[in-house]
């Protein structure tokens, strides 16, 4: 018979403006958000009227490609020397929370 004493009108009109809100909450904060997108998006600057004359490409030399392929080499071939042994150290402290008998929930 609880049932029956429940104010439908209230709890239903309750409910519905809980979502109501909530829901409105959210498309505010959408706004929100991309509004401070818009506002501080970075604008392109102008590009300078007059353009940096372009150097030819020079030839390169032998040397050059050698220290190339080199650098390129020790970049994308570094490998952690590492040892194979796994150590656990343990250190026998007097003090710490998980050994404390003292402490009762």
């Amino acid at each position: 018979m609880t049932m029956l004493a429940i104010n439908w009108g209230n709890a239903l009109l309750i409910t519905g403006v809980g979502f109501g809100l909530v829901f409105t909450v959210l498309v505010l904060l959408i706004f929100i958000v991309k509004s401070f997108g818009l506002i501080f998006k970075q604008k392109p600057q102008a590009q300078a009227a007059v353009a940096a004359p372009v150097a030819a490409p020079a030839e390169v030399g032998e040397e050059e490609m050698a220290a190339i392929a080199y650098v390129l080499h020790t970049f994308y071939n570094q490998h952690d020397e590492e040892s194979d042994v796994l150590t656990i150290r343990h250190d026998d402290v007097a003090y710490s929370p998980w050994n404390q008998k003292s402490i009762i929930f």
